[in-house]
């Protein structure tokens, strides 16, 4: 790890509160170095706290990991590649990750959907451009998006919240319903007359990893839909690992240690910190504090439902992806799903544990916004399909033959490939149970409730321990904000120091 970086003195005081004295012994233990489990260590280490990370993987970051796969100088993301929520989160533009040494680049082309025929709906982060590109939809897409542009700010500090109150402006309310309703429901197929639009949401929409159309399918449609044209999709420079040393770095420099490779088994192996915060899913959670928990609370815990899966391969290229529609190069994310009905069935089919051969696929392709990934002759890019939960299939197969539908000649350009199925992205993570890589199921309900139905998601009947993984609110993504929020709830319940709620967000 490189030297700590001396903190900036332009950090918002949100995350640096006036430390008061503690009611425990000033320590504190986070189990597990996830976005959220390193964004809560920070919180609690800047609050004066004596902070220790305890992370049973050999490398800290979680799915923040980037690593030469295949030879010494290149390297994949093992997990997250592209950060729309990362630019938009509060938490990180609080702590300030370009003041940290962490440079968000950005593609004009925030994501793309091919289409038959050489045909693609392409996502500007300019919104007239985007609208230009599909014809008689451009108006529609505009009056989509354009308010939501407007109240951008708002939005985002709802949707990355702890979901347990009311938007504080009436009109954000009025705002979201009639669109939710619109693209949330069966009313999702009748609000474009082209192919194009369709894709274009539904393919953010599959990022609910459940059935569609659905409730939260809209909603998340709508959030990453219009931060595509604000903030947009960016990707760290040199890989997503820019943002966990970012995080270490801080924590360092506030007198916070990092233990690596020292996997927690039972909760009384940390126990003696006066705070314990567990970047960790329920089912985690309740592998090293079952015994300990309430049988109603580790009833509540057991009842968690986890989603469909990810089965990923990873890849080494000859030269860039030769897409049919050249534009496609330029898009860090591309969405290869078919039309709108295709990904709603193919959505729907997977969700109820039915496998496809043609199963949705994300493509991610770093070198689009960031040259310096690849040089000639080695380019990397990874992509994962859609599949039942705990399947142990290898779908790099099926993730191939997707991409030379739109891509000819793809496969004559793969010098070396990895894959893992659901499974083994269990082994590699298990927050990922059966796979599924947004931590649990995202439907309404859970969305709401997750991880069980507690006022304080964050806070378990334990004294002083804490959930703070993507199983609590807002949920899955890399935003710092479950760990942020499961912090400031244990600094005010513990210790008595309160944090004041982060600003909302600005579009950058």
């Amino acid at each position: 790890m490189r030297p700590p970086l001396t903190p900036s003195p332009l950090s918002p005081a949100p995350l640096s509160p006036a430390p008061l004295p503690p009611r425990s012994d000033g320590t504190a233990a986070v189990i597990g170095s996830g976005p959220n489990g390193l964004a809560a260590a920070v919180v609690l280490a800047r609050a004066g706290l004596q902070v220790t990370v305890y992370e049973a993987a050999g490398q800290f970051g979680g799915g923040l990991r980037t690593v030469p796969l295949f030879e010494p100088d290149t390297v994949h993301d093992i997990c997250a590649a592209g950060h729309p929520m990362a630019a938009a989160s509060p938490f990180f533009q609080a702590f300030d990750l370009p003041a940290h040494g962490v440079r968000l680049l950005t593609p004009e082309l925030s994501y793309a959907h091919p289409l038959a025929a050489g045909r693609a709906a392409l996502a500007w982060r300019d919104l007239a451009a985007t609208a230009a590109g599909l014809g008689a939809d451009g108006p529609a897409w505009t009056r989509l998006m354009a308010p939501l542009m407007e109240h951008s700010r708002e939005l985002v500090g709802l949707m990355l919240s702890d979901l347990r109150r009311p938007p504080a402006d009436p009109a954000l309310a009025l705002l979201l319903a009639p669109r939710m309703l619109r693209h949330g429901t069966v009313l999702a197929h009748r609000q474009f007359r082209g192919e194009e639009a369709g894709a274009l949401l539904s393919g953010v929409a599959a990022h609910a990893f459940g059935r569609l159309p659905s409730p939260t399918g809209g909603a998340i449609a709508l959030l990453l839909g219009h931060l595509a044209h604000t903030s947009g999709w960016p990707v760290p420079e040199g890989g997503s690992a820019a943002i966990a040393r970012a995080l270490a770095d801080d924590l360092g420099a506030h007198g916070g240690k990092i233990h690596t490779g020292v996997r927690i088994d039972d909760l009384r192996e940390v126990r003696p910190a006066g705070i314990v915060l567990a970047d960790l899913g329920p089912r985690e959670f309740l592998r090293v504090a079952g015994p300990a928990l309430p049988p109603r609370y580790a009833a509540a815990l057991s009842a968690f439902r986890y989603g469909p899966a990810a089965a990923k391969t990873d890849f080494l290229l000859s030269e860039r992806v030769p897409w049919t529609h050249p534009d496609l190069a330029r898009a860090g994310t591309v969405h290869i799903g078919g039309t709108r009905a295709e990904v709603f069935a193919q959505e729907t089919r997977n969700a109820r544990g039915l496998a496809s051969e043609r199963p949705f696929v994300l493509v991610m392709d770093p070198v689009a916004a960031d040259p310096g990934r690849g040089r000639p002759g080695r380019y990397p890019l990874w992509a994962y399909a859609h599949v039942p939960h705990g399947s142990p299939a290898d779908a790099s197969a099926e993730i191939i033959a997707r991409i030379e539908e739109h891509a000819p000649g793809f496969r004559d350009t793969i010098t070396a490939q990895r894959s893992l199925n659901a499974q083994q992205l269990e082994a590699y993570n298990p927050n990922y149970a059966g796979g599924d890589i947004s931590a649990g199921a995202v439907t309404l309900r859970q969305s709401l409730l997750r991880p069980v139905a507690r006022w304080d998601p964050y806070r378990t009947p334990l004294p002083g321990v804490y959930l703070c993984s993507a199983a609590t609110p807002p949920g899955p993504g890399v935003h710092g904000m479950s760990g942020y929020l499961a912090a400031r709830s244990a600094l005010r319940r513990e210790l008595g120091i309160r944090i004041p709620r982060l600003p909302a967000p600005h579009a950058r």
